[in-house]
């Protein structure tokens, strides 16, 4: 597995979607590969910040900032 295919497979292994020899190629990837270990990181906190955005009693970080607050909210407006 290379990097483009980490980021083609990201939404199933994080929803625990790929099937056992996907997920065990794409584990093995992320211990081969520390820059994608820290994009998978990084997915998983933009996800949490795009649920926490979404719900009105949750407040989110202050350091968290307006422009992907800005580009949440559009992408949940389309």
């Amino acid at each position: 597995m290379n990097c483009r295919e980490f980021t083609d497979f990201l939404d199933d292994y994080v929803d625990g979607h790929l099937p056992g020899d996907q997920s065990a190629t794409f584990e093995q990837h992320m211990r081969d590969c520390p820059p994608c270990v820290d994009y998978l990181e990084s997915y998983r906190e933009t996800a949490k910040l795009g649920r926490a955005l979404c719900e009105a009693d949750e407040a989110l970080p202050s350091d968290v900032p307006e422009r992907l607050i800005a580009a949440i909210l559009a992408a949940r407006r389309s």
